[in-house]
């Protein structure tokens, strides 16, 4: 258990809250296709908690020579947006982050996908109201692993790291909550994989008793 009081939470989004993985494998997929490349060799979810800059350094040399990150890009999230409906909770989310909200612990999400990505998914969870802020990878230098998404996360909690709890389903964003000197809690429903956590738990709601 941590050795100080734990006063604010920072949610990953992507497979912690919302089960986007399958939507965001279909929208590169989509892009990818209309661009002129056929990914249909891949398996569902290849690039499950890969940094999109990551993404496109390999998917880049199936693409035709003139096609640019950036139209690539916005092709994925224009279809990844119009396509949120299909959008779905992972158990337990919502009524995890309405119970904290309750207690008075303050929450923000810290992501790796893009600002419009990160809107959809918080509007298709409806947890705006609950949220004081949220990062996504436009609002950074540098994504997951590397530390300084939750280190900002903390900056604009005006907390230090080790009174801020960041909840991760997977290795990149635990890595990068670790190297900022969070509590890290790793969400494994279907399974672990995690290098280093302060705890691990496999029901949301199981976060409530930090809180108690």
């Amino acid at each position: 258990m941590s050795r100080v009081p734990l006063k604010a939470v920072a949610w990953d989004i992507d497979g912690t809250l919302i089960d986007s993985e399958p939507l965001h494998h279909r929208a590169l997929v989509a892009a990818c296709r209309a661009l002129g490349a056929d990914l249909s060799d891949l398996p569902d979810q290849a690039f499950r908690g890969t940094h999109m800059g990551d993404v496109w350094k390999l998917i880049s040399p199936r693409l035709p020579a003139a096609v640019a990150e950036a139209e690539w890009a916005a092709r994925i999230n224009a279809h990844y947006v119009d396509n949120r409906d299909s959008l779905i909770a992972l158990p337990g989310a919502v009524a995890t982050i309405r119970a904290l909200a309750k207690l008075g612990v303050t929450q923000a999400c810290v992501s790796n996908s893009s600002r419009s990505v990160v809107d959809a998914n918080i509007a298709a969870l409806g947890i705006a109201d609950a949220i004081a802020f949220s990062l996504s990878l436009d609002d950074v230098d540098e994504g997951k692993p590397d530390p300084e998404p939750y280190r900002r996360a903390c900056e604009r909690l005006g907390l230090p790291p080790a009174c801020v709890v960041a909840v991760e389903d997977s290795r990149s964003g635990a890595l990068s909550a670790r190297a900022a000197g969070l509590f890290v809690v790793g969400y494994t429903p279907s399974g672990g994989g995690f290098e280093s956590v302060d705890l691990e738990i496999d029901r949301l709601e199981d976060l409530l008793a930090l809180f108690a």
